[in-house]
């Protein structure tokens, strides 16, 4: 254990300022300030490198892709711009539990954006189509661990062609370089709050093969990637 105290041994069981309710105006600030860590820190790449070895997995188009837990919808709106770049049809929908976090990422859209915005609970998600990829991004460390079990379930049950899952390490090191930084940035104080948070909810390699093997994969059926900085991320290929 740290000499601090904190236990990064195991996820902690605490919450998130942005979990709660909280005004509009507020939540859109906390989105654009997560959006520029985004940016800044490289949080897109592990998705997009993942959609480049999947390119065509699908065997059709257009390529249906699900983004669970969408916030701000900047990870979804680098997909589509992803997608144009290389004349790749696709439909893309994002979904997300908060209505509003729903209407702020339709906002922050422009308007020759075709991506579907849906505020949906994703357990009680209706989908018309099964989603060929499934991607989430820094949604799975909000989840207890039976409901990230249940979610894997979700999306092997959902997804015909893989999922990933892009999330962050828990480790020491990014914890107390996240907390340094984000006073320095000025960033939200619910980013300050809520950043260190995250990292001690978030996961290791062993977590991820537990979890996935409660959700019935076996190890070779899945990828457990890391990626700089701080990143914990798992790729599934479906085989047909």
């Amino acid at each position: 254990m740290p000499s601090n105290g904190l236990d990064f041994g195991r996820r902690a069981e605490l919450s998130e300022l942005m979990d709660g309710p909280s005004s509009r105006d507020t939540m859109r600030a906390c989105l654009r300030d997560l959006e520029r860590l985004n940016r800044w820190f490289l949080g897109y790449r592990p998705v997009l490198e993942w959609l480049e070895g999947m390119n065509g997995a699908a065997g059709r188009e257009p390529l249906r892709i699900l983004d669970v837990g969408c916030g701000y919808g900047d990870g979804l709106r680098r997909i589509e711009c992803w997608a144009r770049q290389r004349g790749i049809a696709v439909e893309l929908t994002g979904i997300d539990v908060n209505p509003d976090i729903i209407a702020i990422a339709s906002e922050a859209s422009s308007p020759d954006s075709a991506i579907e915005w849906t505020a949906a609970d994703v357990f009680a998600y209706d989908m018309l189509r099964p989603a060929h990829l499934i991607v989430s991004s820094l949604f799975t460390h909000h989840l207890a661990d039976e409901d990230v079990v249940r979610f894997v379930a979700w999306m092997e049950e959902h997804a015909e062609a893989g999922w990933f899952i892009n999330d962050l390490s828990r480790a020491p090191v990014p914890y107390h370089l996240f907390g340094w930084f984000a006073k320095a940035a000025r960033l939200h104080p619910f980013v300050q709050h809520d950043g260190p948070v995250s990292f001690l909810r978030a996961f290791v390699p062993e977590d991820w093969r537990r979890l996935c093997a409660t959700a019935g994969l076996t190890g070779n059926e899945f990828r457990i990637v890391p990626y700089k900085p701080a990143r914990l991320c798992v790729a599934r290929r479906k085989t047909r």
